[in-house]
């Protein structure tokens, strides 16, 4: 008979048990971004809602911002990080193949010996690393999992095109997933549709780009994001309701049980659209951080519920709908309480 191998059993309830963010000092407005891209402010927030987003300088790296974020959340939670061994990072934008960001980060965190790995799910990152934390608690596999979703977009967007320039920003938000006596994290709904793959992605692939430098030299143009605003548009409408409501029913409530409602801050028109299908109670707080960040992907979920809890519009113990999706075409979902902060 085969040795048996023995199996381990953690939590049986987790929660996000503290919040941190970090938003870059400078903020840009649309007359800024609206001139190479022959725009305008009135365009510009019509068609996302942006009023401002924040640029990061060369200081501000997706290391520093991280660790920024991570140690609020850390002193939001109260608990020390040398009681965290796990770190994930939720990213698009470290632009190392290798090593991943995390390693780094954990290791200027203090968290000396701790796990610590990329994932990349573009705007839905956050949602899917948050789901992953929640398991390895309840699985034992980690006590605490520190998460952290960080962009900084400006280093991948061509601030000629019409398309993306106006929309993308950078910052980092950070939770800390741990043992909780009462559920705070719901069971996640989560899938992608690949054949929405074209609708956001990088506009060459590296060696298209090597040999373009070996035909044009200086002339070569380095790749960046491209983005098919109504593809993703008309598939976020047509597909996330569904999304919404199982998650909503797998953690068996109803729309009318949710005091906040924090989307991906993908575009203002969008979030508009998804809290009137799902007919949220009017006292349900919407999250609309996009108006004064812009769109930072994997970051923008918890830059969000941190302006809800900032602003008093939520409080600590809400329910919380949290929906996010984005290339690949990636999404996830999952209800929360939401956490302490400061």
């Amino acid at each position: 008979m085969a040795a048996r191998i023995a199996q381990t059993t953690g939590a049986e309830h987790t929660a996000i048990l503290g919040l941190g963010v970090y938003r870059p000092a400078r903020v840009v407005t649309n007359d800024e971004v609206a001139g190479p891209i022959n725009s305008s402010d009135e365009w510009i927030r019509t068609r996302s809602g942006i009023k401002t987003r924040r640029f990061a300088d060369e200081s501000e790296t997706i290391q520093s911002m991280s660790v920024a974020a991570a140690r609020d959340a850390l002193e939001s939670s109260g608990i020390a990080v040398d009681q965290v061994d796990c770190l994930i990072v939720a990213t698009s934008t470290h632009l190392l193949l290798t090593p991943a960001a995390a390693p780094p980060i954990a290791t200027e965190l203090g968290m000396n010996g701790a796990a610590a790995f990329d994932i990349s799910a573009g705007c839905a990152g956050f949602c899917h690393a948050l789901a992953l934390a929640s398991d390895l608690v309840r699985a034992g596999t980690a006590g605490h999992v520190l998460v952290i979703g960080v962009e900084k977009l400006t280093n991948t967007v061509n601030p000629t095109d019409r398309a993306t320039a106006f929309l993308f920003a950078d910052g980092a938000g950070a939770v800390l997933v741990g043992p909780s006596d009462e559920p705070g994290i719901g069971p996640t709904v989560w899938g992608s549709d690949g054949t929405q793959h074209h609708a956001i992605r990088q506009d060459k692939d590296w060696m298209e780009f090597f040999a373009e430098i070996d035909e044009k030299g200086l002339d070569a143009v380095r790749p960046y994001m491209a983005m098919e605003g109504t593809a993703v548009f008309r598939w976020a409408a047509h597909s996330l309701e569904k999304v919404c409501r199982d998650a909503i029913d797998r953690a068996c409530l109803s729309p009318d049980d949710l005091d906040a409602m924090i989307p991906h801050q993908a575009n203002g028109r969008i979030i508009e659209i998804m809290a009137r299908v799902l007919k949220l109670p009017e006292d349900c707080a919407i999250a609309t951080d996009i108006e004064e960040s812009g769109n930072t992907s994997a970051a923008s979920i918890p830059l969000a519920m941190e302006a809800l809890l900032r602003t008093g519009k939520s409080k600590p113990g809400d329910a919380a709908l949290l929906i996010a999706f984005g290339a690949g075409l990636s999404y996830a979902a999952q209800v929360v309480h939401l956490p302490n902060w400061r």
